[in-house]
């Protein structure tokens, strides 16, 4: 009988937070889902007081919009260019230092690791001015080089692989070295395939911040064959007039990479990130 009132308090608190935690899902995405709704209806249904959750009628004008009137597919190819560049530099730089720091002993190894670790203190405000000096006299303003080299390697990519590898058994160092394997041969053989979770949750963190970049491809691009689809956003605004239509159409197609990305490596995502960074 007890375990029986047990059992009923126990599905009765389960349901409790099912429900609380669907609210809360719910809540969440609305923006997200009115931004979807928003994109589909009339300019002027758009900031209709009361709103409307469903368009009354389907409308395709703010997608024609982005696509006709506005270089849209040239700020999203470069988005792709830009952010698959530094996703994969970074997964190949990264972790190339973090092997270095986790396996292979040498003279200041923890001084080293640990001023990397502090540049992770400094906001990316405060080096923007000398970033954009040093881009500038190397005559890389307007190119892919300008918005891809600065953030082809992180200190956080470096710490959260770090950890990562460190927790990989050193019995495998030792049999690697018996066989006669080189470091790089023994870093791509062995530990990029035991290492997929925290490799793809490096990419999937690079390729969000590329895409969701505004302040330096806003500083380091003047053309409209080089900006980035978070300055082509901004360019559907202006003083006088907002698309918002055009706007919520552009920032949906905006989502949709993020989303097909995260749909494919999630699973690998959140084992990356539940079983990094255990070990120091």
């Amino acid at each position: 009988m007890l375990i029986s009132r047990s059992n009923r308090k126990q599905k009765i608190y389960i349901f409790i937070i099912e429900i609380f935690l669907l609210i809360f899902v719910l809540l969440i995405n609305l923006p997200f889902f009115w931004m979807i709704s928003a994109s589909f209806k009339m300019k002027d249904e758009v900031l209709a007081f009361p709103p409307t959750v469903f368009p009354s009628r389907i409308n395709l004008g703010g997608y024609i919009y982005i696509w006709t009137l506005v270089p849209f597919a040239r700020y999203f190819l470069n988005s792709i260019i830009v952010s698959v560049s530094i996703a994969i530099s970074k997964i190949i730089l990264s972790s190339i230092a973090a092997f270095a720091f986790a396996k292979i002993p040498f003279k200041g190894k923890d001084t080293i690791f640990y001023i990397f670790l502090g540049t992770m203190m400094i906001p990316f405000e405060v080096i923007v001015i000398p970033n954009y000096i040093i881009v500038s006299g190397l005559h890389w303003l307007d190119t892919y080089w300008a918005l891809i080299i600065p953030f082809v390697v992180g200190a956080f990519s470096i710490f959260l692989l770090r950890q990562f590898f460190m927790g990989i058994p050193r019995d495998l160092d030792d049999a690697a070295e018996i066989d006669g394997a080189g470091k790089l041969k023994y870093l791509f053989s062995i530990i990029y395939p035991l290492s997929k979770p925290a490799l793809l949750t490096v990419g999937l963190y690079a390729f969000l911040a590329s895409w969701n970049s505004f302040l330096w491809p806003l500083i380091v691009t003047n053309k409209d064959e080089m900006r980035v689809i978070q300055i082509g956003l901004k360019a559907l605004q202006d003083s006088w007039m907002i698309e918002w239509n055009a706007l919520t159409a552009a920032s949906t197609l905006a989502t949709v990479p993020i989303i097909i990305l995260f749909f494919f490596v999630q699973k690998q995502f959140l084992e990356g990130i539940s079983i990094t960074g255990l070990k120091a």
